[in-house]
């Protein structure tokens, strides 16, 4: 894994950078999403909606690469939205860096074959990205925008369904279980039609009425209804809404984009597919307003039966009834007579689909997500508007007007929008990615070490940009003479350009203590190196000779002091790039270090693993057994090493660097002596380097 951020600037990046974001002006602000549903809603609650503006907000191109063991490299602007897939990559991806001025990409593979691994380096062309970094930054700012809009209307619709509550279905189960058990043959139509008409209910009615429904269950049943159907018209309206109408404005935007084919045919924008994900949106839109009418009637129907429904429960228990719930129309009479009429018909076909007679309750099927039809699809007989449409061949097929699928869910319409967007947005990627051409191999060594899962953990092979000087950079060792050897391959951002010293091997030589001026002088074998900037790399060796507990070093290696200028001449490598590097190691130069300051031997721990981090002036130090971890401070001052008296001294100077901190994890602690007092988890020390520092 890899982020990068371009360095590169041009005026037409500057005044892009500079313009404000007309969606800002154009679109109403997004309604944060309520925080009492899911905790995925939360992603664009009201406390972290700034952190996703300011995601949005970030005009300038960074990129996530992303490799592995499935043969291919992807590439994510923002981190969010795919906009290369390189395929073809043979064997798993140990390490891999994009240059900040998107000229190359620099990857190291690993193959197995008969117990050891091949690995290698690649360099791969990025042109396109580079010739086209202006269309580039806007199209995956589209991307980006898109991309959480689909997140948004996503978490929207899950908290509708959220909103959506199961006791909802009580009235349909309940008077399903009825017909099962009734012994007349009088349909449940009939017999809520008699009591509305003549006040008087069937005793199995009553029963069912009074015993199951409850007067008390029917009154919460009601309360439920209305505030579930509430709760999702004002998701429909406030959030999937406008998500829609922003989704429609940006990818009627990138529409207009892909139209400019000069700029964004060669990036793989196709206004064709981006048209048929302008509709899909428009089919999504419309469905959504399709299930605000059904809210809109099932409310007032529910309102009215339930009313009625209410006052006749409280007659058969002869309560008194109050005055105002005791009026009713022959309006309000005839509009509960059309509902029984709608909704209470007995359907042998829906029990058969469903294990249910009836679906009184019509909203739930639009949050359902399955491909089934529509158990109640709307009502379209009679409608002069569609009637038009169907009548009309021309209309019928007409690109200006959206389709509707009257007997889809809502979520089906949503699944199909997403496949087309994601469809659409697709081919950019294949054809970035296509255009990411090999162009130089080099196979480095066969590794021969186990390959265990930790080993995996970290990146080592190593690979760094140089920003500045636009160079790529790749630690690795070769194993000569029983010992690992560091060596450094550079490269140029510019496939066409070369660099001197490309290849130069490191070998360390004598480390001199500075108080006592004591040389030490052994063979060390280099463990892991790390970047820690652009001029220093942070390296950590083993003295193959030294005593346990005393035989690691952390060393910082300067750059300046590895490619001098004036012998530079002298250290060229003399082999060839297309044999493997391991097999020509006395044509590879090497330079011998001495260091006089900036290292620091690690006592009473297996130092294995060192990440650098020199914005934060701090290096890790992790133990071979992945249990131990020490912090270092590095803005020290020439003083950085540690004096010594002695080698041969059983306790060395008690003058540690500024900060050391030590993690112990509960399983070493638990694997301590029955005796032994245990570990704590975590050990902080903070201890000053100089006199100066202390209060």
């Amino acid at each position: 894994m890899h982020w990068m951020e371009v360095t590169v600037e041009s005026s037409v990046l500057t005044s892009f950078y500079n313009a404000e974001d007309e969606s800002n002006l154009l679109l109403p602000k997004l309604p944060t999403l309520p925080k009492n549903y899911s905790n995925t809603s939360k992603i664009f609650s009201e406390e972290n909606s700034d952190e996703i503006i300011k995601l949005l907000g970030d005009v300038r191109l960074n990129i996530l690469v992303l490799g592995g063991s499935s043969g291919f490299i992807e590439l994510y602007a923002y981190g969010m939205f795919k906009i290369a897939r390189v395929t073809g990559i043979v064997g798993t991806c140990l390490a891999l860096c994009l240059s900040s001025d998107l000229k190359s990409l620099s990857v190291v593979t690993e193959v197995s074959a008969s117990g050891a691994s091949e690995v290698s380096y690649f360099q791969l062309e990025t042109n396109l990205l580079y010739s086209f970094l202006p269309e580039v930054t806007r199209m995956a700012r589209k991307f980006t925008h898109i991309s959480a809009l689909l997140q948004y209307i996503n978490l929207s619709l899950t908290c509708m369904c959220e909103a959506w509550e199961e006791i909802l279905m009580q009235m349909d189960s309940r008077l399903t279980k009825f017909v099962q058990e009734k012994n007349t043959t009088t349909s449940v139509q009939d017999e809520f039609m008699h009591l509305l008409l003549w006040g008087k209910a069937s005793a199995e009615l009553q029963t069912l009425l009074m015993n199951q429904l409850t007067v008390k269950g029917l009154k919460k049943l009601g309360q439920s209804i209305e505030s579930s159907y509430s709760s999702i018209q004002k998701l429909v309206i406030s959030h999937l809404q406008s998500g829609s109408e922003s989704l429609l404005y940006h990818l009627s935007e990138l529409k207009g984009m892909a139209s400019w084919k000069q700029k964004y045919e060669p990036l793989g924008l196709d206004a064709a597919g981006i048209e048929d994900a302008i509709t899909a949106v428009g089919s999504f839109i419309l469905k959504a307003n399709e299930l605000l009418q059904v809210i809109d009637s099932s409310m007032k129907n529910f309102k009215a039966f339930f009313r009625w429904l209410y006052v006749a429960m409280l007659r058969m228990t002869e309560d008194h009834v109050l005055p105002e719930l005791n009026k009713m129309t022959q309006k309000d009479i005839t509009f509960v007579a059309e509902f029984l009429t709608e909704h209470f018909n007995e359907a042998p076909d829906l029990y058969n689909r469903k294990g249910k007679y009836f679906n009184v309750e019509k909203v739930g099927q639009y949050l359902k997500d399955e491909d089934d039809d529509l158990v109640s699809p709307p009502n379209t007989e009679g409608n002069q508007w569609y009637d038009f449409l169907q009548n009309s061949s021309h209309l019928k097929e007409s690109p200006l007007l959206f389709p509707y699928y009257p007997r889809k869910s809502l979520h089906f319409v949503k699944r199909r929008m997403e496949n087309i967007i994601d469809q659409c947005l697709q081919k950019p990627a294949d054809v970035i990615g296509k255009s990411m051409n090999q162009a130089i191999c080099i196979p480095l060594y066969r590794d021969a070490r186990s390959q265990d899962s930790t080993r995996r953990l970290f990146k080592f092979p190593f690979l760094w940009n140089n920003k500045t000087s636009n160079l790529h950079y790749l630690l690795f060792t070769i194993l000569e003479d029983s010992l690992y050897k560091m060596c450094i391959l550079r490269r140029h951002t510019d496939i066409s350009q070369s660099v001197s010293n490309g290849l130069i091997a490191i070998k360390f030589g004598s480390f001199t203590y500075a108080t006592t001026e004591k040389v030490r002088r052994s063979t060390y074998s280099c463990l892991d190196a790390q970047f820690y900037d652009d001029e220093t790399v942070t390296v950590v060796l083993k003295d193959t000779v030294g005593r346990e507990g005393r035989d690691r070093l952390l060393v910082q290696l300067p750059l300046s002091l590895v490619y001098n200028c004036e012998d530079s001449a002298d250290y060229q490598f003399t082999g060839t790039y297309s044999t493997r590097l391991d097999e020509q190691c006395a044509a590879i130069p090497t330079r011998t270090m001495h260091f006089e300051k900036h290292w620091r031997l690690l006592e009473s721990m297996k130092a294995q693993y060192v990440a650098g981090n020199g914005f934060r002036k701090v290096s890790c130090v992790l133990s071979s057994n992945l249990r131990h971890v020490r912090v270092f401070e590095m803005d020290i001052d020439d003083e950085w090493e540690l004096d010594e008296s002695s080698d041969e001294e059983e306790e060395g100077s008690n003058k540690p660097v500024k900060i050391k901190e030590e993690v112990l994890s509960e399983s070493e602690a638990e694997n301590q002596p029955a005796g032994a007092a245990l570990a704590p988890e975590i050990v902080i020390k903070v201890e000053k380097l100089d006199p100066e520092l202390d209060p």
